[in-house]
This record gives structure tokens, sequence and C-alpha cells, in this order.
């Protein structure tokens, strides 16, 4: 791909997916054709047996800036109805998702950036939720998913004033999970990923369904573990004192 295009980039590296969000002359923002690619990007990824994590990141010194105002003038494009199925798609990927950020994180980033897991991120960077700038009321599971972050106030507040918040505020609300100091953030992820595939993706998998609120499968989960055999291997592992094999995948 081109980097002077606006697109997303992927590659899958040693079990590891990861997906670039470019849009260098607009600080990365997200045209319409790139809401509506992510979806179909994830798929793919997701059917993917290799992929045991995904990252999201952006290009170069940012993350995402938001929605390319410009490209959805069109109000065909429906732009509302296109970044929250790209957030619904990021959230249900079925393996671990980490957004890694630098810079600006605003709008439909920050959008995107709450759709995953867990959010690392590097000194200076900026977080912002910017629907009342424009007008836009901002969808009600985008809502939920932002107060189940930073809690109701930081909600309200982020969405009432689309004032930006640095990274110290953001870790404190819950916004993000690690913050890194300049120079540090791709070694954190590179050995942070690096665990995350070691793990059982049994317990990962059934881990991410409990934790968004899912209460019905306790019998199907027990069944898995019981067939794949990852928990007598993770015990035999650890009584052997070497890394487990683990050999299941959904």
């Amino acid at each position: 791909m081109d980097r002077t295009e606006p697109g997303l980039e992927h590659a899958v590296v040693d079990g590891v997916a990861t997906v670039v969000i470019s849009n260098p002359a607009k600080r990365n923002a997200m045209t319409a054709a790139m809401w509506s690619a992510l979806p179909g990007l994830l798929e793919r990824l997701a059917s993917d047996p290799a992929v045991g994590v995904l990252v999201l990141t952006g290009a170069g010194d940012t993350f995402c800036a938001g929605a390319d105002i410009a490209s959805l003038r069109d109000p065909a494009d429906d732009p509302q109805a296109l970044a929250v199925a790209a957030e619904e798609a990021l959230a249900a990927f079925p393996r671990p998702t980490l957004a890694v950020i630098r810079g600006y994180c605003v709008g439909g980033g920050s959008q995107l950036a709450a759709a995953c897991d867990l959010r690392f991120a590097e000194e200076g960077a900026s977080f912002g939720v910017t629907p009342a700038k424009l007008g836009v009321v901002y969808a009600a599971s985008s809502t939920r998913r932002l107060v189940a972050l930073t809690g109701p106030a930081t909600a309200k507040h982020l969405l009432f004033s689309g004032e930006l918040i640095d990274t110290a505020r953001a870790l404190r609300t819950g916004l993000v999970d690690e913050v890194l100091p300049a120079g540090e953030l791709d070694k954190r992820v590179e050995a942070y990923v690096r665990t995350l595939v070691a793990r059982s993706r049994l317990t990962q998998a059934a881990a991410k369904e409990f934790a968004a609120g899912r209460e019905d499968r306790d019998a199907y989960w027990a069944e898995h573990a019981r067939r794949s055999g990852d928990t007598a291997e993770g015990v035999a592992a650890f009584l052997e004192r070497r890394a487990p094999r683990f050999t299941w995948t959904a």
C-alpha cells in the first residue's frame, strides 16, 4: 500500500496480527472506506488460526485523530453506522486485542481504542471524545462502553465537553491500562504480546466472553477444557518446569 493513501495496513508475524490505521495527511483520520473495510479485515484475521493476538495502532506518531469529516459529508455513508459497525466488530474479535497509542486518540480513534481489550499509550498522548463539537449524538453502545471503562463522571466530562485529556488522567480514570515513557512503548508491547501468544487461547476466549457479561456458557467452556487437554498440559508443564504447549484453537 502507498503510505500516502488512506487505508488499513496489516501483517501477521509470529501469532500477532497488527492493523495500522494509515492516513498520514490527516493524522490517521478514518475515511468512510476505512470504516467500511475494518469489519471485513477483522473477520479474515479472526478466521486465521495463526492469529493469537491483535494489535491496533496508527502510522507514525499518532493513533487516530477521529473520522475524516470531509469524507463523511454524504448522508448516504451514514457515518455513525459505519463507525459503530467497525467498533462492534473490533469488540467482538475472538482473541485478545491491544490498542497501541501515540499522539492523538480522538473521536473515532477513542471509539476504536475503547473497543479493544486493553490500551497501552506513550506519554504525551492526548485523548478526547468529541461528538459535542459536531452536534453528533454518540451511539448508545459506544457510550456504554466508555462508561464501563472510565465510570459515568469521566464519560460525561469527555462527552459533554469534547476536551482532550492527557495520559496521566487517562490512566487514572481507566481509559488506558499502561503509560510508557517515550521510546519504551514498542519494547513493552512486544514483550506483552509474546506473553499473550504463549498463554492458553482457551482461557483467553472464555475470559473474554465472561468479562463481556455472557453467563450461559460455563458448561460449554468446561467441556472445551476437558476435551482440549490444555489444563492437563498446563499442570504438567508447571510440574516439569517447562513452557506449556497449548493446542486449543477456536
